[in-house]
């Protein structure tokens, strides 16, 4: 049984609860203690479904009309929701949801065991219960693909090849219990034909041994007597007997014999799984009609859940690698287009290491393209999640969140190795480096007095002092910067480790003190700037000490002036 309400239990009436005493009788009885455990449990799961009715009565849903545009419009009004599912598949779970089954087993069967008429009320019941069987795998085709009518259900692909997995499973159960109840059935049909083939009268109400006969009412009963010795009959219950065409029923013939349910189940379930899984490669059927009908049913049925469970598995096999695969063909292209370069050996040293780091720092992900799509205040809320590390900085732990955000929406990550220059002497500044991992070394070019670096520093923060000083446009409204002026750097910044960092290119940068060029100019920002930047300060202690020694020579050259 599933609890799913669209789950297609099996016709597990007769699969479980028929059975043959061949020995003795030569008849079907039924296990009335299994069959009434089995009305049991489907009207458990009729019951669930029928909660999945009502559920469905409440359950909002997408306007079809509504999907021209965007996601659609999601209806939720009670009356709305009643109409278009009174519309759409109501019928079809009513169907499903009536106890027929149960009221075939309980009112119409008991009335015909043991009676001529038992085998046409046993087929009436098999029909049922194979008629509902449709409309539940049509509800559950949904599920094989992973949809809903309204949307995803399974959205990963873990999820998807799980579902398939099970619905492959669900349809090894099915097939295998249609397989023991056909292969009773056509145990059946040969035991009426080794009826007609005698002539013992009343032999077609032994054939149903209704609730079961004990051997003292079987051994009274001089037709009874006559049908267990009747050769044809026990050559239908030994499939090794040549006569009666099993076709691919054969094995199923001893298994009724069978009185163990658990391995009269496992036995079906695996003859349903390994016919399916080749599609009933090892299958000969006889020239039944019927027969082979359900075995093409049998080999259709597996190509289509194969098709599907395959490309779920590929999905999902893709999935986990596919960020490799991804890896793999970019190193692939970067070394074709190194060689076509005919770079030498030193350069393409470093191109893979940086491809390797980069690979490692982001894991191929571009955010910019992931954020695009996103609301603007979900965007900013996520960069100021990733960039919190800017208020760290004093230089911008005073600015205004506007400034930030704007700053922020600019950054662009960056990953350097080893070794690799940020920035270089004599060099156009184009950037301004937010730390985030590793260190770097700042050499003035003046002295050669070096300053490290570290997480949580910035460098280039000059430009945004030059952009302030050398603004296009004035307080007053007037251009004091000639076009294509640039900030010439006085030092090297160079990597002493691997380093992730965030850019801010010139551009950005001039744009944002641009727009918000007054509050550059507060005091409160000129400040921290000019005394928390490593640049200045470095740059500071220089001019001082510069500044200091020509003060003492010229103080020395004052006081020999004055000894002459």
């Amino acid at each position: 049984m599933c609890d799913d309400p669209y789950c297609t239990t099996c016709p597990t009436y007769f699969k479980a609860s028929t059975e043959y005493d061949p020995k003795d009788f030569n008849c079907i009885a039924i296990n009335w203690t299994m069959t009434e455990t089995l009305v049991l449990l489907r009207s458990m799961n009729d019951f669930v479904y029928f909660l999945n009715i009502l559920l469905q009565f409440r359950l909002a849903y997408v306007s079809p009309e509504s999907r021209v545009v965007g996601a659609g419009d999601l209806v939720d009004v009670p009356k709305k929701i009643a109409v278009h599912y009174l519309k759409s598949y109501f019928l079809i779970d009513l169907f499903v949801v009536l106890p027929l089954p149960q009221i075939m087993i309980l009112s119409v069967l008991p009335r015909h065991l043991g009676l001529s008429g038992a085998n046409y009320a046993k087929n009436l019941l098999r029909a049922v219960i194979l008629v509902q069987y449709i409309p539940r795998l049509f509800r559950i085709l949904n599920l094989l693909n992973g949809r809903s009518p309204t949307g995803f259900i399974f959205e990963s692909a873990r999820a998807n090849f799980i579902i398939n997995l099970l619905m492959f499973m669900l349809a090894s159960h099915v097939v295998g219990s249609c397989w023991y109840l056909f292969g009773l059935q056509r145990v059946n049909q040969c035991l009426r034909d080794a009826c007609s083939k005698s002539n013992i009268k009343g032999c077609i109400e032994v054939i149903d041994c209704g609730h079961g006969r004990n051997q003292s009412y079987q051994s009274a009963d001089r037709t009874s007597a006559m049908w267990s010795n009747n050769s044809d009959a026990i050559a239908c219950l030994d499939p090794s007997v040549n006569g009666f065409r099993y076709g691919i029923y054969v094995t199923a013939v001893p298994l009724t014999f069978e009185t163990n349910m658990v391995k009269k189940y496992v036995y079906s379930h695996f003859w349903g799984l390994q016919q399916i899984s080749t599609l009933a490669g090892g299958l000969t059927p006889s020239y039944f009609v019927w027969e082979v009908v359900f075995a093409i049913s049998i080999i259709g049925l597996g190509l289509l859940l194969f098709a599907l469970l395959i490309g779920n598995i590929q999905n999902f096999l893709q999935g986990l690698g596919r960020r490799r695969l991804e890896m793999l063909l970019r190193s692939r292209d970067v070394e074709q287009w190194m060689r076509h370069r005919r770079l030498p050996e030193n350069l393409r040293r470093r191109v893979r290491q940086a491809e390797r780091y980069n690979w490692a720092a982001t894991r191929g992900v571009n955010e910019e393209t992931l954020l695009v799509n996103l609301p603007e205040d979900l965007q900013i809320d996520i960069r100021r999640h990733l960039f919190n590390f800017i208020k760290k900085i004093r230089i911008f732990s005073l600015m205004d969140e506007p400034i930030l955000d704007a700053i922020c929406e600019r950054l662009r990550q960056k990953t350097y190795i080893s070794g690799s220059r940020v920035m270089s002497q004599g060099g156009v500044v184009e950037k301004m480096v937010f730390v985030v991992r590793g260190k770097l070394e700042s050499i003035n070019g003046e002295n050669g007095i070096g300053v490290s670096l570290a997480e949580g520093d910035a460098c280039g923060e000059e430009l945004l002092t030059w952009y302030l000083e050398h603004s296009s446009v004035s307080r007053d409204g007037k251009k004091v910067r000639l076009p294509g002026q640039r900030l010439i750097s006085n030092r090297t910044v160079k990597c002493l480790t691997n380093v992730e960092a965030f850019s801010l290119k010139a551009a950005d940068l001039e744009e944002v003190t641009t727009i918000f060029m007054r509050s550059f100019r507060s005091f409160l920002v000129q400040g921290p700037l000019r005394y928390e930047s490593p640049y200045w300060r470095s740059l500071a202690a220089t001019r001082i000490q510069v500044a200091w020694r020509y003060w003492k020579k010229r103080q020395k050259l004052s006081d020999q002036t004055l000894k002459l």
